[in-house]
């Protein structure tokens, strides 16, 4: 079906044969890779440690270009409306391609549909911490501390609609507890709330959290993966804690312009494929709190179908609209 849609796309702009010439010499000069936010962020980090190795795979440059802005939506709109030639692909969070487009006015592009999936770059985990001084000592002790006194704890999160304030949603409706939320604009300013016991727990991105558990000023009570954390393979996952349904985990991934050429595309796929099985970029990724991916595109695009019907469910039910 997919090979269909492609030649049908060809042939109504007037392209096929042109194409295969260009595609047999893809690439033959440099590759713009578009990272829908500033420079520092998760998202460029993961891109920039990648991009090397995937140059010298396919023998060009690629150039990465932040297009920050909306939450990571503009970049990735500018991905979708990119030529379909192979020369430009990107990376979009789960916030951009699983969760705007649910939130609020939605996104200029329908995620499925206007972009094609590469692979999954990497996971980060989303621990939920308390501060250090807390009496919970297990998420076992917070749910009745919760229960005992309903809308006495508050939770923080980086936004209405984020991925902290959707995994505490889940936990709210898995356990029947009534807790308070409180928003913050950045993962440091949530970071800071809990240490000052401004709030009595949250949920971030590892890489956030991690120097301040490991430092003891932060208690990790679970992890919304589906196995525990080498970084932190004490805390166990809510589903051995019997709450299954707490499923959350931020996320980065490769996407092209959905009608790029296929010889083109199919190179792209090999080489980012290629680079996350690379043993310095996945130690790098690893270094950074992030699991590498590197799985197959039918995989990572029915990853991203499954997400957007989770976190979809979640806003509908919550009556969430963004900020």
């Amino acid at each position: 079906m997919q090979r269909r849609t492609l030649v049908a796309a060809a042939l109504g702009s007037g392209l096929v044969g042109l194409p295969a010439i260009a595609q047999e010499n893809f690439p033959n000069r440099p590759i713009r890779l578009v990272v829908p936010f500033a420079a520092g962020g998760p998202s460029d980090i993961i891109a920039r440690v990648v991009a090397p190795r995937m140059s010298s795979i396919l023998g060009q440059p690629i150039v990465v270009e932040n297009r920050a802005g909306a939450g990571g939506v503009t970049g990735v709109d500018v991905i979708a409306r990119a030529a379909p030639d192979g020369y430009t692909f990107g990376i979009g969070s789960a916030g951009a391609l699983a969760i705007s487009p649910s939130l609020g006015r939605g996104t200029p592009y329908d995620p499925m549909r206007d972009l094609a999936p590469v692979t999954l770059a990497a996971l980060v985990p989303e621990p939920l911490v308390v501060p250090g001084a807390s009496p919970f000592r297990s998420l076992q002790d917070l749910v009745a501390d919760a229960k005992a006194r309903p809308g006495a704890l508050n939770f923080g999160s980086t936004g209405n609609g984020s991925m902290p304030h959707l995994a505490a949603e889940q936990l709210r409706a898995a356990a029947g507890l009534d807790i308070v939320h409180i928003s913050y604009n950045s993962g440091g300013q949530l970071a800071t709330a809990i240490l000052r016991n401004e709030v009595q727990l949250g949920f971030a991105d590892l890489p956030v959290l991690i120097s301040n558990i490991q430092a003891g000023s932060m208690r990790a009570l679970a992890v919304g993966t589906a196995e525990r954390l080498p970084w932190i393979p004490e805390v166990p996952t809510f589903r051995e804690i019997g709450l299954p349904s707490v499923d959350a985990s931020n996320w980065h991934g490769f996407v092209a312009p959905a009608r790029t050429a296929a010889g083109p595309l199919a190179a792209i796929r090999r080489a980012a494929v290629t680079a996350l099985q690379d043993a310095e970029v996945r130690k790098a990724l690893h270094d950074q709190g992030a699991i590498p991916g590197g799985n197959p595109p039918e995989e990572f695009g029915a990853f991203i179908r499954t997400e957007n019907a989770k976190w979809g469910e979640v806003i509908r039910k919550n009556n969430i609209t963004a900020d």
